[in-house]
């Protein structure tokens, strides 16, 4: 039986998360025939990145969403603090920063998708297929010019002029691609669970580090999002010990009284870290962002806002090509370059913590003391606050919208 094949649009964006959603919304946005594929049949799933940051902010500010963004349930934390064997310090400081909003905004991502995908919506160029997945590539003539999609109708293949993968860390297309990736690694894992926060408690980021273990706690209103941070590869271990003594293990954190709303170890979800990245983004037809390009560490929560960056990226500099129909590997190069620093940047940054202050941890039996140096800085220079606000709330080269191309002639705002 002969494929069902289809026209899609000028681009096919494989993945409905933070970056497949942001480049469908700019493309649309600026004229462009936009598919975006969801292999879900919803948003409404449990994410390990609920938060949005201030560079991400000062894009929905360009964009004129900002107002709207602010008006759903969200949790504003202002700054992170540390707990070293109960002597507390300030890490980052958000409300130092020059930035529209100074300040974390913790919401569901799928509030956030959805939001993304409403005001994307109102332009006719904009289609989103939910529960259709990309599961090949297509080619003709040595270059990528669609995807094989699975949805419940059956398998079919919709032709573009250019795809985008924001498929995510797990991308088939990455892998179906044959592109070279550079594995960094990672010396631990993390178990996701739940906690009930009580209305006394701060309002803010919480690391808390023990011997051999440390717990990072999120704000998220009536609860606690917490990360158990362990030696990687040793989850199975943790939880066949039980749940009573992985409630001990938390309580060494927190105290025993809170650690009953992890009512079972079904509650606790193991995120695999991983760090990688492509050695080339693009082959001619195809372009990676976001996971796909680049899977990030958890550390500083800055994956999102990572990727959202490259989607801004890409529609900055794919636009005019597109609305030509003329995109080039140059173009898809230029993407690449544009991004490349600030990927190498951040995973520099965030492996030199894992290396150096989580895996230490980790593997010591010893509590941990507070350097004095830090102890210092904390008490009289606490400007030093702004470089590590700097890091997780900005970022290396944040990407700003370029109005002129999306909103200019040929723009769906015209």
């Amino acid at each position: 039986m002969a494929a069902d094949v289809s026209r899609a649009s000028k681009c096919i964006v494989a993945g409905g998360g933070p970056a497949g959603i942001m480049a469908g919304y700019l493309l649309a946005r600026g004229g462009i025939d936009v598919t975006v594929l969801e292999k879900h049949a919803d948003f409404l799933r449990d994410f390990r990145g609920d938060t949005i940051h201030p560079s991400t902010m000062d894009a929905l500010a360009e964009l004129g969403l900002l107002e709207d963004f602010l008006r759903l349930p969200h949790q504003e934390v202002r700054y992170a603090e540390g707990d070293i064997e109960g002597e507390r310090l300030r890490i980052a400081d958000f409300r130092r920063l020059s930035t529209r909003s100074k300040f974390i905004a913790f919401i569901p991502q799928w509030d956030f998708l959805n939001f993304m995908a409403e005001r994307a919506q109102a332009f006719p160029q904009f289609t989103l297929l939910m529960q259709t997945e990309a599961i090949d590539l297509v080619h003709d003539g040595g270059r990528v010019a669609g995807v094989k999609v699975s949805s419940p109708s059956g398998e079919r293949e919709l032709r573009a002029d250019l795809v985008i993968a924001a498929d995510g860390r797990h991308s088939r297309l990455r892998e179906a691609a044959g592109l070279k990736v550079e594995d960094l690694g990672a010396p631990m894992d993390v178990l996701w669970f739940k906690l009930p926060r009580g209305p006394e408690d701060p309002g803010a980021v919480l690391g808390r580090i023990k011997a051999g273990q440390a717990l990072v706690m999120l704000d998220r209103g009536d609860y606690w999002q917490c990360a158990l941070i362990i030696r990687k590869g040793t989850a199975d271990a943790v939880k066949a010990q039980g749940l009573e003594a992985f409630r001990t293990r938390v309580a060494e954190f927190i105290g025993p009284s809170a650690t009953q709303g992890v009512a079972s170890l079904d509650d606790v979800k193991l995120l695999t870290v991983r760090v990688d990245r492509l050695e080339t983004w693009h082959k001619p037809g195809l372009l990676f962002i976001g996971d796909a390009a680049h899977a990030m560490s958890p550390v500083g929560g800055v994956g999102i806002n990572l990727a959202i960056q490259d989607a801004i990226a890409a529609a900055n500099i794919l636009i005019l090509p597109l609305r030509a129909g003329a995109v080039t590997e140059d173009d898809l190069s230029k993407v690449e370059r544009r991004r490349t620093f600030p990927t190498w940047a951040t995973q520099w940054f965030q492996t030199a913590v894992q290396n150096r202050v989580i895996d230490p941890v980790l593997r010591s039996s010893r509590p941990p003391r507070l350097p004095w140096l830090l102890r210092f800085l904390q008490r009289y220079l606490p400007i030093v606050q702004w470089i590590p606000a700097w890091l997780i709330g900005v970022g290396f080269r944040p990407e700003h919208v370029d109005l002129d191309a999306i909103d200019g002639p040929g723009g769906a705002r015209q």
